[in-house]
């Protein structure tokens, strides 16, 4: 076989290993934490488009690295779930010692990049949200207590704190209005997904809220934390750190995430809690989005 037919055989394999170590980083997931991201830097101020780039790559290089470690530990419960029985690891195409290492280097080089170009506390703040999920949610939470994501959930709200720090150098009362509306988004919109993989997390022994609880609770939950979700948007109106058209679109948006959190509780139809599931993430995108607009407006 001559040098270069060698070589267009190894490149299907070689590309196949480039994808395998690239979805251990969840990129879905990342997308919006780095649109979270983006949106509170502008916020926060002016920044520059190397500020951004150097916060968002240090963002993604930190919940990159969580992912890894994540899909490591995982591995015996991702290959009882078939939506997750072909990850890298679980599979057996990615050793667990091999995403363990490659968590940890992305993470390293998070903290090290945020660290020496932007400032120490952004650098804290992106390590922490790595820490955190992948010890108090992945490591103790997850398989002990229903209340895993409520509690675990902090992890996914730390990039607005990140994208203050980096802007302002510090944290301020916006700052952490923004952590909490991440905060209470996140349980209705994971519940209204855990709802569609009950027989999953059941057979894998998760204890989400619709294993431990029922559907029904799980339903009642959901509209609860939309509620108070909805109240949480209104606090940084109420603050004065927005203004008329943030509130409109808190409003608007809330309403709808309401509207679809009562009509989840009153059907126990699986293409409602899809719904709640897919409204929520175009939810938290156009709230993002509507506070830089109301700064520039």
């Amino acid at each position: 076989m001559s040098a270069t037919a060698a070589t267009v055989s190894r490149r299907p394999a070689s590309l196949t290993v480039l994808r395998d170590y690239l979805t251990l980083t969840k990129p879905k997931v990342q997308s919006l934490l780095l649109l979270t991201t983006v949106t509170t830097m502008y916020v926060a101020g002016d920044p520059s488009l190397g500020l951004v780039f150097l916060v968002c790559l240090g963002g993604a290089l930190s919940a990159g690295g969580a992912g890894a470690i994540n899909h490591a530990i995982d591995r015996d419960i991702d290959r009882i779930m078939t939506r997750t029985a072909t990850r890298p690891v679980a599979s057996g195409r990615i050793s667990p010692q091999a995403a363990i290492a490659f968590g940890a280097l992305l993470g390293c080089a998070s903290f090290a990049l945020l660290a020496l170009t932007v400032n120490p506390l952004a650098a804290a703040l992106s390590i922490s949200g790595l820490f955190g999920y992948v010890f108090v949610y992945t490591l103790w939470l997850k398989r002990s207590t229903p209340q895993n994501i409520v509690i675990g959930g902090a992890a996914g709200a730390v990039p607005p704190l990140v994208a203050w720090a980096a802007v302002t150098g510090g944290l301020s009362g916006t700052a952490f209005y923004l952590f909490a509306i991440v905060f209470f988004w996140t349980p209705p919109h994971f519940w209204a997904l855990s709802l569609l993989m009950k027989d999953e997390y059941a057979k894998a022994g998760i204890p989400m809220l619709p294993v431990v609880r029922g559907e029904d609770e799980t339903r009642r939950q959901i509209l609860l934390y939309t509620v108070l979700l909805y109240a949480v948007t209104q606090l940084p109106f109420c603050a004065g750190g927005f203004g008329a058209e943030y509130l409109v679109a808190s409003m608007t948006l809330g309403a709808g995430f309401i509207y679809c959190a009562v009509r989840l509780l009153r059907s126990a139809d699986r293409r409602w809690a899809l719904r709640t599931y897919l409204f929520s993430l175009a939810y938290l995108a156009l709230l993002f989005v509507a506070m830089p607009l109301d700064r520039l407006f």
